[in-house]
């Protein structure tokens, strides 16, 4: 069982923050089945279903997000198709990453493809750690404001993107219980990352950062 303070830690995390209690509420759930919330939304791609549905394009990647766990992506296109090409992959990479805390699993066959060097050592040790504390994800997330800021040679690229986990959260695995937290700025993530394009023409996350609360992305 989960000590309150590593429960509040565990609540902040989301999957795509940081370690930090710093700021953050808990309020633990008994996890019943009123707190499932069924993927929906507005967006690229949304998981209600174990298996998320496969996309369209041409050896696109599956995820399998479990039930009560929803990703939604909202991606518009820049009428360019390098960076369409890069937005595209970045959405993948937010997804892959989701799925691997969710399934406990730090070598999803998604996670090697859409990230690597230091950014695939550090998501690798983060998705491991979770998985000892024996939690998982459920709710909402959603990631908007897609942009290329910078491609260099067609093979390096700079990118930032939004996320919202206002209806995210950790769940023990053992109890069902939701560890929530209230609402805030800080449930608006930036991302800035830098990318790769590999022998296979995937573009991978090399290096990420994020800042909770920037006034870009919150969104009320």
């Amino acid at each position: 069982m989960l000590t309150t303070r590593r429960r509040v830690a565990a609540a902040c995390l989301l999957a795509a923050v940081t370690f930090s209690a710093a700021g953050c509420s808990s309020e633990p759930d008994d996890g019943s089945s009123s707190d499932k919330i069924a993927g929906a939304g507005e967006g690229e791609t949304g998981a209600p279903t174990p298996s998320a549905t496969a996309s369209a394009e041409e050896n696109a990647p599956t995820f399998d997000f479990p039930s009560g766990l929803s990703v939604a992506v909202e991606r518009k296109s820049t009428g360019d198709a390098t960076k369409d090409t890069i937005l595209r992959d970045t959405a993948y990479s937010a997804q892959a990453n989701i799925e691997a805390f969710a399934l406990g699993d730090d070598q999803t066959a998604n996670m090697n493809r859409y990230f690597a060097g230091p950014a695939l050592t550090y998501w690798t040790k983060q998705v491991a750690d979770f998985k000892k504390d024996e939690l998982t994800l459920t709710g909402e997330y959603r990631y908007y404001d897609f942009e290329v800021t910078d491609v260099a040679n067609g093979k390096t690229a700079a990118i930032r993107y939004c996320e919202d986990q206002s209806k995210a959260y950790s769940k023990e695995i053992k109890t069902n219980k939701v560890l929530r937290t209230k609402a805030s700025d800080k449930s608006f993530v930036l991302y800035k990352l830098q990318a790769q394009k590999d022998s296979a023409g995937d573009w991978q996350v090399t290096q990420q950062n994020w800042n909770k609360g920037d006034a870009s992305c919150v969104q009320r």
